[in-house]
């Protein structure tokens, strides 16, 4: 019997070595990249060196590595960073030049919320997320949207990890469930100090051309601003602008 070479493929270790990048893990040095991986160091540093040949990989100034310009741009055209993107923008804009808030579209990846872009007022609150970087879905305004029309195995394995990330979230099943209807029901979700004190939001569903749920639309601002209901009509009408401009 012929036996199967077992050894990992050298696509499989340039995706395990790209696979040690994430937002908490943003620049790594040579051992932490191999060790991530699993590969030998000796692999790594050729496999590495290749990447950044390619600029895949870039090497900062304290010789740690980052992701490249070249694996940025090719990240950019994938349909849910480039459609979602063109469309949403001017929108966005309007919602801001409106609000001077902080104003953020996000998909869902998995079980968590993935922001595609987002517009940051320069007199608003900090906020924590950046475009590509995921966070939870129970916490945040547009993760309670996605959530809230999400298939049900997804809904589930959320509701088992409803982790706290401030006194404020909501970690109790039920109540989350009940939340989730809420956000159908109204056609908005909202949050106050569940992912981090001082701040709040509110968020609409986005449809595609069959009325599907494919991102959401929120707000943040500062918890002080506790009239949050009075900027769900400017984020419908720029959800719906956003709408018609993907179904060019």
């Amino acid at each position: 019997m012929v036996q199967r070479d077992a050894r990992p493929s050298v696509t499989s270790r340039v995706l395990s070595i790209l696979a040690a990048f994430d937002e908490r893990h943003p620049r790594l040095t040579l051992t932490e990249i191999a060790t991530s991986s699993g590969l030998p160091v000796s692999t790594a540093h050729r496999l590495v060196g290749e990447l950044v040949a390619w600029d895949a990989l870039e090497r900062d100034l304290d010789g740690r590595y980052v992701v490249g310009r070249r694996l940025w741009k090719v990240g950019t055209l994938a349909p849910v960073a480039r459609e979602l993107r063109e469309a949403s923008l001017p929108a966005m804009q309007d919602v801001y030049e409106a609000t001077r808030e902080n104003v953020q579209i996000a998909v869902r990846e998995g079980t968590t919320a993935l922001y595609v872009e987002s517009i940051r007022g320069k007199q608003s609150v900090p906020v924590l997320s950046r475009p590509g970087v995921p966070l939870p879905l129970h916490s945040t305004g547009v993760g309670k949207v996605l959530l809230a029309w999400a298939p049900r195995d997804v809904v589930e394995a959320v509701l088992d990890d409803l982790r706290p990330l401030t006194r404020y979230t909501i970690t109790e099943r039920g109540r989350m469930l009940r939340e989730l209807a809420g956000v159908r029901r109204h056609g908005y979700a909202r949050t106050v100090e569940e992912m981090g004190l001082g701040t709040c939001a509110i968020a609409v569903p986005v449809l595609n051309r069959d009325e599907q749920v494919v991102a959401a639309l929120g707000l943040v601002t500062s918890t002080v601003r506790r009239d949050l209901a009075k900027f769900v009509p400017a984020l419908q009408v720029a959800s719906a602008s956003i709408t018609r401009r993907m179904a060019l």
